[in-house]
């Protein structure tokens, strides 16, 4: 089956995803029974362009970052291009190349650069709930060599008391942004889970605030796997929901983990905001492609790459968080 659909729904059991094709292929719901998993939209949808900025969108759901997650301009040696706020993916049209009831392949093309990605979902029931499978094959498909990253954008809904679990390995992380610089600046690293903030508050980065605390931070961890091969998950405990979320991946192949924690952070303009934590495995540890590094990609013609990605949902009594 081919071409664009409103809605793509896959199930297994109790659990539900939709996918917008229309809307960046978005997932734009993920279910277990009537609790809904992602955060539910700010503004209602609306087709984009190539220039709106994320905060002007819906900001919802689970989208794909790809050229890069920051706005930003890039010299390919080639040509200089631009390539605008969350990147590409998720203001064009994709395609809907196979459907299934448990499973969808759709693929759609940037427009800053010359990339195709396909995206593979499968949804099955597990012993303890539910796990979607994600396969990701990004391709270049013009002359010349194309710069890329990714990151994964599931903007998970979150409660006061929610917890944010990493492998006991990790004990830092570097601060992308922080609204009002509450955990340091750009460049910054801080302890993970218990950090002192550089006004010397002493806080629980894990512990999901009120929406009222005004916390939005973007912290990244890696590269992973190096020393650890078990570097490759976290996980959101919902005690409210009794769910545990795991996102798992490869290191090996996207060794770094954004975690976008926000509490009432974001937007900066008037009007709803996020309640969300984002699980984002990713190729890099920043958000703009112009920042180069030994984890800067490249596809040459033709070249393609692949990678996985597991989310994991497993039922769980309130007993088990304590």
């Amino acid at each position: 089956m081919a071409g664009a659909k409103e809605n793509v729904v896959i199930s297994s059991g109790d659990c539900s995803l939709t996918l917008l094709p229309a809307l960046g292929g978005k997932i734009s719901s993920l279910r277990v029974g009537e609790i809904e998993l992602l955060q539910a939209p700010l503004n209602p949808y609306n087709l984009r362009n190539h220039t709106i900025g994320f905060s002007e969108s819906d900001a919802s759901g689970w989208d794909e970052c790809l050229p890069s997650v920051a706005e930003c301009t890039v010299n390919t040696g080639a040509n200089t291009i631009s390539i605008p706020d969350h990147g590409d993916l998720w203001r064009v049209q994709w395609d809907v190349l196979d459907i299934s009831s448990d499973s969808a392949t759709l693929q759609a093309s940037c427009f800053s650069l010359p990339l195709e990605v396909t995206r593979t979902l499968l949804l099955s029931t597990t012993k303890k709930g539910w796990l979607l499978r994600a396969m990701y094959t990004v391709a270049n498909r013009g002359n010349t060599n194309a710069p890329w990253s990714w990151a994964a954008h599931p903007l998970f809904a979150a409660e006061v008391g929610d917890r944010i679990v990493l492998p006991d390995s990790i004990q830092q992380l570097r601060v992308e942004g922080s609204a009002h610089d509450r955990a340091g600046k750009s460049g910054d690293v801080i302890a993970w889970p218990h950090a002192t903030l550089p006004d010397g508050t002493k806080v629980n980065l894990s512990v999901a605030q009120d929406i009222s605390s005004g916390i939005g931070d973007k912290l990244f961890a890696g590269p992973l796997g190096r020393s650890e091969s078990s570097e490759n998950w976290c996980t959101l405990e919902r005690p409210g929901v009794g769910l545990r979320l795991t996102v798992q991946f490869d290191p090996t192949l996207t060794p770094y983990l954004g975690l976008w924690i926000c509490f009432g952070g974001w937007p900066e303009k008037e009007g709803k905001k996020q309640m969300c934590v984002a699980i984002e495995p990713a190729t890099a540890p920043v958000d703009s492609l112009a920042q180069t590094g030994p984890w800067s990609k490249i596809l040459a013609p033709g070249q393609t790459f692949s990678w996985p990605m597991e989310l994991r949902i497993d039922r769980a009594e309130r007993e088990a968080f304590l």
